[in-house]
C-alpha cells in the first residue's frame, strides 16, 4: 500500500532528451514509483528535478511539470523550500520566468516561486529584490502579456509584500503599485459582471487578485505612504459599490477600502470628502432591507459594517454623516438576525459603540430603537469575552452622555438662569407691547372709519335740511311774489335795493352774523318790519348756503360734480330775482292781508329751522374751520342735545398715566400745536385740544409734576 504522501507527488513528465545522465532517469523512476519517504530522498528528488529543468530548456511542457513537482513538495515538506534555495534552484526559477519565450513557462515558474516564498520567509527575503519587482511590473505592464501571465505575476507581489515593510517599500519604489492601481480601474469596463462567460471570469479573477495585493501593500504592516497612493482609488471604488451590489464585488472593495483607511486620519478624511461613508451608509441601507428575503444580504451587510467601523474607529465625530441615514437602528435590526453568529454580532456592536461614542444623534437613535435592553440582553447571555466588551463599551458610552448633561446641568449657575429668565421675560414683554400697540392701531383704525361714517350721515341729513328750506323759500317768495304785486313801486324798489345790499355782503361779515345766537336772531327778525325781515331772513339764508356750499367743496374735494352741479343750480332758482310787475296796480294791504300772515309763517320757519342741532352746529363748524380739527368737528356732531336744545354735560374723564406721557411726549416733538399731539397719540375718547392744553399748563404751573 503506498503512503499517502506519496499519493500526493504528481508524476514527472517523460524524459525526451537522450543526453540526460542516467542519474536523472534514475531519480524520475523513483519519484514515478511514489517512493520519496525519507528526507534524503527528498534532496535527491529535488537535484534531479532541478537538473531536469536545466535539460529540457526545448520542451515547455516538460518543464511545466517539473516545476508542479518542485511546488508539490515544497508544500508537503517545509523544509523543502529551503533545501531548494540553498542549492540555487529558487534562483534558477526566477531567472527561468524573465527569460524563457514560452508563456505557459513564465507562468508556472511565478507559480512556483509565490509557492515557495508563501510557505518559507528566508525564500521570501531572497525574492524579495528590485529586479524581481521590475520585471514583475513589466509582466503587468507589457500588452502581450496574457490575463493568466498578469495573475501570476500580481500573485507573486501579493507573496513577497505580504507581512513584509521591506517588500512594501520595494513594490511602491518601482512603481509597481502604480501600476496595480492601474489594473484596479481597467481590468473591468463593465459594472455588469457575467461571470458565466470565460474571458469575463478570467479579468475578474485578475481583478480580485490585484486587490488583495493593494490591501497588503497598504496594512499589515500598515504603510502610510501606500495608503496615500491607494486612497486615489476611492472614487472609482464607490462607483462599483453604486452600480454593482454583488458578493464578488462588495467584498473585495470593502477589504481594499477598510485596510487603506485603517488607522489613517488624513485617508479617512479624505474618504469622507469624496463621499465615500455616504456611499456606504446606502449600501448598508439597502443590504439591511434586503436581508429579509436572503441570507447573503445579511452576511454582506456585516461585511459593509466592518467598513464603516474603520472609517468612524478613530474619530467618532464622523457619526455624525451616519445619523442622516439612521444607521444605528438598521445595526440594531441587523443584529437580531438569526444567521449572524457571534463574531459577526460583535462587529456589528463594536460599529454601535463607535457610532455612539460622541454623536448625540446617533445615541438619540439607540434610545428610541430600544438599543439599551439589547446590549443588556447580548451582556447577559454570549459567552464571547469580545461580544461582552463591545457591548459595555455601548453601555458606556450611554452612561457618559447621561453624566455629560447632568455635569452641563449643574454647572449652570443660578446667575445664568436669572439672566436667561429675564432675557426671556423682556422679550415676552415686548412682544405684549407689540401686541398693544397694534391693537390700539386697530381701534384707531375702527374709531376712524366709524368718524368717518358718521360724517357721512350727517352731510346727507345737512343735505336734506336745506334742500327742505330751499322748497320752504321757493313757496315763501312765490307768495311774496303774488303779494307784493299790489305794492307801489317805492314799496318793490325798497325791497330790492334790500335785497341787492344782502347780497353784497363780504363773506366774513355772512360768517359772522351766521355765528351770533339764535335769541339775538329772533330778536331781530320781530324787531324789524315783516316784509324786510322775510327779504333780510332769505338773503341771510342764502348767504349762508352759499358758504356752506364754498365750505363743502373745499372740505370734500372728492364729492361727486354732479351734486355740487344740481345744488348750484337748486340755489340759482330759489334766489332769482322776482319778475318785474305792473306798476300801475296801486293797493294799501290792509293789517291783517295775507302777507302779514305770510310773513309770520316765515318767521316761524326760520326761527324753528335756526333753532335745529344740525344747522347752528353747521354754522358754527364753518366759522371756526380753520380752529377745529376733523377729530373735535365729529365730536361736536354726535354731541347729543336735550329736547329743549340744551347740550347735555360732557362727562370728565380723568387723564390717565399714558395720556401725561403721550402730552408731554407731544410737547417735546411738536411744541404747543395741541391738535396735532390730539391726533398723533391714541388719547381717550372725547378729548378736546383745549383739554390738552388746560391739562399741560396746569401740570407744569404745579411744583409736584415734572415732565417724565
Amino acid at each position: 500500500m503506498e503512503s499517502e504522501d506519496t499519493k500526493k507527488i504528481q508524476v514527472v513528465p517523460r524524459i525526451e532528451n537522450h543526453y540526460a545522465p542516467s542519474k536523472i532517469l534514475f531519480g524520475m523512476l523513483l519519484l514515478m514509483r511514489g517512493l520519496l519517504i525519507t528526507h534524503t530522498e527528498m534532496k535527491t528528488d529535488l537535484n534531479l528535478l532541478l537538473e531536469c529543468l536545466k535539460y529540457q530548456m526545448d520542451n515547455p511542457f516538460s518543464q511545466k511539470e517539473a516545476l508542479v513537482t518542485i511546488h508539490s513538495i515544497c508544500q508537503q515538506n517545509s523544509n523543502a523550500g529551503v533545501y531548494f534555495r540553498e542549492i540555487g534552484g529558487l534562483m534558477f526559477v526566477r531567472n527561468l520566468a524573465k527569460s524563457s519565450e514560452h508563456s505557459m513557462v513564465k507562468e508556472a515558474a511565478l507559480y512556483t516561486l509565490g509557492a515557495v516564498a508563501e510557505q518559507n520567509v528566508y525564500c521570501q527575503q531572497t525574492l524579495c529584490t528590485s529586479e524581481l519587482f521590475e520585471d514583475l511590473t513589466w509582466f503587468l505592464s507589457n500588452n502581450d502579456s496574457n490575463t493568466n501571465l498578469k495573475r501570476m505575476s500580481v500573485y507573486v507581489i501579493l507573496v513577497l509584500v505580504s507581512n513584509n515593510r521591506t517588500g512594501q517599500t520595494l513594490v511602491r519604489e518601482t512603481g509597481c503599485i502604480t501600476v496595480l492601481t492601474q489594473l484596479f480601474r481597467t481590468v473591468l469596463s463593465k459594472y455588469e459582471l457575467n461571470l458565466s462567460d470565460k474571458n469575463v471570469f478570467q479579468s475578474y479573477q485578475l481583478w480580485s487578485s490585484v486587490c488583495s495585493t493593494l490591501c497588503v501593500c497598504v496594512n499589515n504592516p500598515q504603510n502610510d505612504e501606500n495608503q496615500m497612493l491607494c486612497c486615489s482609488l476611492f472614487p472609482h471604488a464607490n462607483d462599483w459599490l453604486i452600480n454593482c451590489i454583488t458578493p464578488e464585488v462588495i467584498r473585495p472593495v470593502c477589504s481594499f477600502i477598510g485596510l487603506t483607511l485603517a488607522n489613517n486620519t488624513f485617508v479617512q478624511k479624505y474618504f469622507i470628502s469624496v463621499g465615500g461613508l455616504d456611499v456606504l451608509s446606502q449600501v448598508l441601507v439597502q443590504l439591511e432591507s434586503d436581508s429579509h428575503k436572503t441570507v447573503s444580504s445579511a452576511k454582506l451587510a456585516v461585511v459593509v459594517t466592518k467598513t464603516v467601523d474603520a472609517c468612524i474607529a478613530d474619530n467618532p465625530t464622523f457619526g455624525v454623516i451616519l445619523s442622516k441615514y439612521h444607521i444605528v437602528s438598521k445595526l440594531l435590526t441587523l443584529l437580531l438576525h438569526e444567521s449572524l453568529d457571534s463574531g459577526e454580532k460583535f462587529s456589528i456592536i463594536l460599529t454601535l459603540g463607535h457610532c455612539t461614542e460622541d454623536c448625540e444623534e446617533n445615541q438619540y437613535d439607540l434610545f428610541k430603537n430600544n438599543g439599551l435592553p439589547l446590549m443588556i440582553q447580548a451582556l447577559t447571555e454570549s459567552q464571547s469575552e469580545e461580544l461582552n466588551k463591545a457591548a459595555t463599551f455601548v453601555l458606556h458610552n450611554c452612561k457618559k452622555i447621561t453624566e455629560k448633561l447632568c455635569l452641563s446641568l449643574g454647572e449652570y449657575s443660578f446667575d445664568e438662569n436669572e439672566k436667561q429668565l429675564e432675557d426671556i421675560n423682556m422679550k415676552e414683554k415686548n412682544l405684549e407691547e407689540y401686541w398693544k400697540k397694534a391693537k390700539e392701531i386697530l381701534h384707531r383704525i375702527e374709531q376712524l372709519e366709524r368718524e368717518g361714517n358718521e360724517e357721512k350721515i350727517q352731510r346727507e341729513k345737512y343735505k336734506d335740511n336745506v334742500s327742505s328750506m330751499n322748497i320752504n323759500i321757493q313757496n315763501t317768495l312765490k307768495h311774496l311774489h303774488g303779494d307784493s304785486i299790489g305794492r307801489g313801486p317805492e314799496a318793490e324798489d325798497k325791497d330790492e335795493s334790500q335785497s341787492r345790499k344782502l347780497l353784497s355782503c363780504k363773506s366774513h361779515e355772512i360768517l359772522t352774523t351766521a355765528c351770533t345766537n339764535d335769541h339775538q336772531m329772533k330778536t331781530l327778525l320781530k324787531s324789524t318790519n315783516p316784509v324786510d325781515a322775510c327779504y333780510r331772513e332769505s338773503g341771510q339764508n342764502k348767504t349762508l348756503y352759499k358758504a356752506d356750499s364754498s365750505y363743502s367743496q373745499n372740505l370734500h374735494e372728492r364729492t361727486n360734480f354732479e351734486n355740487k352741479n344740481s345744488v348750484s343750480q337748486s340755489s340759482d332758482h330759489v334766489f332769482k330775482p322776482p319778475i318785474p310787475v305792473v306798476k300801475n296796480r296801486k293797493q294799501e294791504l290792509p293789517v291783517t292781508d295775507p302777507f302779514t300772515l305770510c310773513s309770520d309763517i316765515i318767521n316761524k320757519e326760520v326761527i324753528t329751522f335756526l333753532a335745529t342741532d344740525s344747522h347752528s352746529k353747521m354754522l358754527k363748524y364753518r366759522c371756526s374751520e380753520i380752529l377745529l380739527t376733523p377729530r373735535r368737528r365729529r365730536q361736536l356732531s354726535s354731541e347729543s342735545t336735550t329736547s329743549g336744545g340744551i347740550k347735555k354735560r360732557r362727562i370728565r374723564k380723568n387723564f390717565t398715566k399714558e395720556e401725561v406721557n403721550y402730552l408731554f411726549n407731544g410737547v417735546k416733538k411738536m411744541g404747543n400745536h395741541w391738535n396735532l399731539i390730539l391726533w398723533s397719540f391714541p388719547f381717550q375718547q372725547g378729548r378736546k385740544a383745549v383739554d390738552l392744553a388746560h391739562k399741560y399748563h396746569k401740570l407744569t404751573k404745579g411744583s409736584k409734576h415734572e415732565a417724565p
